[in-house]
C-alpha cells in the first residue's frame, strides 16, 4: 500500500510519460495483461488508455488489473490510469 505522498510522487511521474498499453473493443484480454505485466517488471509505472470503442470505465478497470497484477493504483483522468508495482529487484523509482 502507497501513501498519499507517495501517489502524489507518481503522479507528478506519470504527469510526463505518454500511455503506452491500449485497451481496445475487445476489453480486457490475456494479451492486455500481459503486456501490462512486461511493462510494470521493466519499468514500475504504467499508463494505460482506455480506446473509445471500449465499453469500459477507467476506476473499474484499473481496480480490476491492479488486483490481478498485484500493482498499485495511482490516478484516473478520463478514460485513462495509471499503475505502479515496486520491482523485485533494485527498483528504478525510489518512493519517498
Amino acid at each position: 500500500m502507497i501513501t498519499g505522498k507517495q501517489r502524489s510522487y507518481l503522479k507528478s511521474l506519470a504527469n510526463g510519460i505518454s500511455p503506452t498499453v491500449f485497451i481496445g473493443k475487445a476489453g480486457l484480454t490475456e494479451n492486455i495483461l500481459n503486456e501490462t505485466d512486461n511493462f510494470l517488471t521493466a519499468h514500475e509505472l504504467v499508463k494505460i488508455r482506455i480506446q473509445e470503442g471500449a465499453d469500459l470505465g477507467a476506476k473499474e478497470t484499473a481496480n480490476e488489473m491492479k488486483d490481478l497484477l498485484g500493482a498499485e493504483f495511482v490516478q484516473a483522468i478520463g478514460k485513462t490510469f495509471v499503475l505502479y508495482r515496486m520491482s523485485e529487484e533494485e527498483g528504478k523509482i525510489i518512493l519517498p
